[in-house]
C-alpha cells in the first residue's frame, strides 16, 4: 500500500492513466472488429471504408503510447492486404 504522499499521488495518476488507456484500447479494437466483420461479409467497399476509418485510430494509439509502432504497422499492413485480396 502507498504510504508517502508522493506514492499516493502516483497511485492516483496510474489509475487515471489506466482508465484512459483502457478506453483507447477498446476503441481501437472496436474499429478493428468493424474491419474484420466487413472482410468476413465479403463486401470490399465496406471493408475499405472501415479500414480507412480504422487507420487514423490505430496511428493515434501509437502516438498515445497504447500500441507499439511496429504492432500498429503490422496490423494495418495485414488488414489492408486482406481488404485488397477481396477484390481478386
Amino acid at each position: 500500500m502507498a504510504n508517502t504522499p508522493q506514492s499516493k499521488k502516483r497511485a492516483r495518476q496510474n489509475e487515471a492513466r489506466y482508465a484512459v488507456n483502457k478506453a483507447r484500447r477498446s476503441r481501437i479494437r472496436t474499429f478493428l472488429r468493424k474491419v474484420e466483420e466487413a472482410i468476413s461479409s465479403g463486401d470490399q467497399a465496406a471493408a475499405s471504408e472501415a479500414l480507412r476509418s480504422a487507420q487514423p485510430e490505430i496511428a493515434r494509439g501509437v502516438t498515445k503510447g497504447v500500441l507499439h509502432k511496429n504492432t500498429a504497422a503490422r496490423k494495418m499492413s495485414r488488414l489492408s492486404s486482406r481488404v485488397k485480396a477481396l477484390s481478386a
